[in-house]
């Protein structure tokens, strides 16, 4: 059984929505595109070094649509390593409608999501959850994840769709390494999922370390 790895870019109160353009999100989102000022070089070998050893996609269908219209004209150009990458593995669709799967090697998961993903982890070693908020909620719900890359960014947006947007469940995740501040401010996060449920303590008690 492989992993399933989630990788998300939010802000700093955990918006997720329309990092990368303007005109990713046609819902009248204010900030599209909020991500593009704060990059630098050290995000962007995290993000490099985050895909190495990927098997498999697993997106959203907003997020598909995206990828699909844009990595397989890359090859060849700035982005020839990670376009290469996309455009030979195997992807997942998540969704009720009839995405346009001429990107190759794409396929529509059947309406049971959570069987169907589960035997995508089954499939492949490595694969990775990209953006896809709606996809990653339903995920996080059903604790059908094994790690989660975080990227958070120092701005606060006070709209837009959250990484936890209600219906999220009581989980433990363990930090897989220490954080990482770059230049501009971003915090790199790695969590994998942990047993159990959060537990719960007193701080006025004798033993609370103080």
């Amino acid at each position: 059984m492989g992993v399933i790895q989630i990788e998300l870019f939010t802000t700093l109160d955990f918006v997720a929505q329309s990092p990368g353009s303007p005109d990713e999100d046609p819902d009248g989102f204010a900030f599209g595109g909020w991500q593009a000022p704060l990059l630098d070089e050290v995000s962007g070998a995290q993000v490099m070094k985050a895909y190495q050893g990927t098997d498999a996609l697993l997106l959203g269908r907003r997020t598909y649509d995206i990828f699909a219209a844009y990595w397989p004209h890359q090859e060849g150009g700035e982005d020839n390593e990670i376009a290469s990458l996309f455009n030979r593995i195997p992807k997942y669709v998540a969704s009720r409608g009839r995405p346009d799967l001429s990107w190759k090697g794409s396929t529509q998961l059947g309406p049971d999501l959570v069987t169907a993903v589960r035997e995508v982890r089954d499939r492949h070693e490595n694969v990775k959850v990209v953006g896809s908020v709606n996809l990653v909620q339903t995920l996080l719900r059903e604790k059908l994840f094994d790690r989660i890359d975080l990227w958070v960014h120092p701005i606060v947006l006070g709209v837009g769709k959250k990484v936890f947007d209600g219906g999220a469940v009581p989980t433990n995740v363990t930090l897989l390494e220490p954080p990482v501040a770059n230049p501009k401010g971003t915090v790199y996060l790695r969590y994998g999922l942990a047993d159990g449920t959060p537990a719960t303590g007193d701080m006025s008690a004798p033993d609370r370390g103080v």
